[in-house]
């Protein structure tokens, strides 16, 4: 190698032998120290041959990449935060739509579907969201809550000793697992409370009249569903409401001491969190309480004279749940009706 000159600090000229196989160039290159530059310049010719190496490229192509995959993941970003926002703001519709009673149940039925399924079978998981959509529709997040309350405790007591009643005989079918049937045999009255009161039927002045029948109901039907369920499991002697005789446990008609005393409790539990939700107030609370214990002694009679008799084969379990439920709900209504004329006079 023979350095030809030094003209200042940054540069030199480099006169390289030609190699074998090497690309032949009749000029000299003066190569800057400088790495932004990437071409040569040459600025003498000279009649010596040299190699000429290119220069690497300095151009960071995955920068590149990564600025645009960040514009296009900040960009989905701010799709699915507006996305989110709408989201939020349908399901606050005050009152609620049909959209937003939609949105909001198919995102807790989602998320709570194994919850559901254990206590619904797949058919009674779609009735029970028809439900939840009607009921959210009618008497937002509130009613849907107490629902939800319902269903729980429901099923809780559904399932207490349930070995010990397969033994016996006297468990619900599918291990408690409620159907399609008696989703509607639990929620009929209130499915046609909600209607009212999505119709706008008597207006304002009745509005919180079909409230009170949607919660009496539910605490009519959880009443009679866990002082049947205790009744079974730990009722240590039943008696056919009718004539007081000692039957077995599971009888139609069939009462006992400690599930009586624990259908109270659902009840007065239940009313209270319709209470708390602010569907209603405490005498309407104490109404519904008394209306679903009226109900459910009505419902020990038709059972224990009509249920399971000569021609009264279609007044089976899903059959006597409307029918008691129905006297729950319309009874609490009469009762706030009286009540308020009582106040007025």
């Amino acid at each position: 190698m023979i350095l030809s000159s030094l003209s200042s600090p940054t540069k030199y000229q480099t006169i390289l032998p030609q190699p074998k196989m090497a690309t032949s160039l009749s000029t000299s290159t003066t190569l800057s120290l400088n790495p932004s530059l990437s071409l040569f310049t040459s600025p003498e010719p000279t009649s010596s041959t040299f190699f000429f190496f290119p220069p690497k490229s300095n151009l960071k192509t995955p920068v590149l990449k990564r600025k645009f995959t960040s514009q296009i993941q900040a960009s989905t970003s701010d799709f699915d935060a507006g996305l989110l926002q709408q989201a939020i703001e349908l399901v606050k519709s005050s009152p609620p739509t049909w959209q937003s009673a939609l949105l909001s149940n198919a995102a807790i039925f989602i998320l709570g579907s194994p919850v559901l399924l254990s206590g619904l079978s797949p058919f009674g998981f779609g009735a029970a969201f028809l439900l939840g959509t009607l009921t959210w529709r009618a008497f937002s997040y509130s009613g849907f809550l107490l629902v939800a309350t319902y269903f729980i405790i429901g099923t809780a007591a559904t399932k207490v000793k349930m070995d010990q009643k397969e033994a016996q005989g006297v468990a619900e079918k599918m291990k408690g697992r409620r159907g399609p049937g008696s989703v509607v045999g639990s929620s009929a009255a209130g499915c046609v409370c909600a209607a009212l009161s999505i119709s706008g039927i008597g207006g304002r002045a009745l509005a919180p009249l079909w409230e009170l029948g949607f919660v009496a109901s539910f605490c009519t039907k959880l009443s009679d569903t866990v002082s049947s369920e205790i009744g079974k499991a730990y009722g240590r002697t039943t008696y056919l409401v009718t004539t007081f005789k000692i039957v077995p446990r599971g009888t139609e008609g069939a009462v006992s001491l400690e599930g009586t005393f624990a259908g109270i409790l659902a009840s007065v539990l239940l009313a209270s969190v319709g209470c708390a939700l602010g569907q209603i107030n405490i005498p309407q609370a104490i109404i519904c309480i008394i209306a679903s214990q009226i109900a459910n002694l009505g419902e020990s009679i038709i059972g224990a004279v009509f249920q399971e008799k000569e021609g009264f084969q279609w007044l089976n379990n899903d059959a006597v749940n409307v029918l008691n439920i129905s006297m729950g709900s319309i009874l609490a209504i009469l009762m706030q009706q009286l009540f308020l004329q009582n106040r007025l006079t």
